[in-house]
């Protein structure tokens, strides 16, 4: 496993500069960002005599969403804790930041180059045998089932203007064609081909093999209601339009064999083992340093 997923963890944030604020996430595009409230602070906290600073403290709270403020603060207070003793350790035993750089081309900081080789050096994960892939794959097996595609098409009937007059205008046409195509598919093609304003009329109104999240809520939920080979008779209201939808067939998902999923079963159970083991170091880190104002382990 690349230890750097532990080290983000434990509160290391490498390239942490290249995520770029979004102006319209914060209400408008461009202009002064607003005002926020200033974080808060709960006390004094240093590892081995060197503080960790409230302004530290307060920028590393962004990364830790929370119900309220004082868990905000001490979950990023302990990340940077956490942070801290490891490096102290990696300078003690004369460690040297090896940075790596990433596919972007961005080269990795030298605190975090310096907390992944310590960890990489001093953290290792059990190599799961077959037997504890196996015991997890049969007892998980539902993990690993396919998920259920969904063949099926549609007719768009777009509303002419954004209004309830042309909303329910649009709603009548499409009641009509429901009505007119029944289950016939090969009415439902034809009415698609000529009705449609998806560009999927060039392919009857097919939508293809659909998979579970990838159509709107509402069309989703309506379609999985339907019988194989079957027209809705009531059309689903989307942002988009109105929708005449057809199942043409459901394909349940299958549950993959172990052979195909061993691999992934023992990258994930040597992520966890990895983990745990980090963990543990830390743990045995702070009970030997001088931690003050903040819990390195959750009691």
């Amino acid at each position: 496993m690349e230890s750097v997923e532990v080290i983000r963890f434990y509160g290391s944030r490498p390239h942490a500069d290249a995520a770029m604020p979004q102006a319209c996430a914060s209400g408008g595009c461009g202009g002064p960002e607003p005002l926020l409230p200033a974080p808060p602070t709960f006390g004094e906290v240093s590892i081995n005599g060197v503080e960790i600073s409230p302004e530290a403290i307060a920028r590393e709270i962004q990364h830790h969403p929370a119900p309220d403020a004082e868990t905000a603060w001490t979950d990023a207070a302990r990340a940077l804790a956490v942070r801290e003793l490891l490096l102290q350790e990696a300078r003690r035993l004369g460690l040297e930041p090896d940075p790596e750089t990433d596919e972007a081309g961005r080269i990795e900081p030298d605190d975090d180059a310096l907390v992944r080789k310590l960890l990489e050096q001093q953290v290792h994960a059990e190599q799961p045998g077959q037997p504890e892939c196996r015991r997890y794959y049969e007892l998980n097996r539902e993990r690993f089932r396919t998920p259920d595609l969904f063949e099926a098409a549609h007719i768009l009937i777009e509303p002419e203007a954004d209004d309830e007059s042309a909303w329910l205008a649009a709603r009548q046409r499409a009641d009509s064609i429901a009505a007119r195509v029944a289950d016939d598919p090969a009415a439902f093609a034809a009415a698609a081909r000529a009705c449609s304003a998806c560009p999927s009329a060039q392919q009857d109104g097919s939508l293809g093999q659909v998979r579970r999240g990838e159509l709107v809520p509402a069309v989703q939920q309506a379609l999985e209601r339907l019988p194989e080979g079957t027209t809705g008779r009531e059309p689903v209201r989307s942002r988009f339009g109105w929708h005449v939808l057809r199942l043409q067939r459901r394909i349940p998902g299958q549950i993959l064999p172990f052979d195909a999923v061993a691999p992934r079963i023992a990258d994930m159970l040597e992520a966890r083992s990895w983990s745990v083991a980090a963990g543990r170091y830390v743990a045995g880190l702070a009970e030997r340093a001088d931690v003050a104002g903040i819990r390195i382990q959750e009691a």
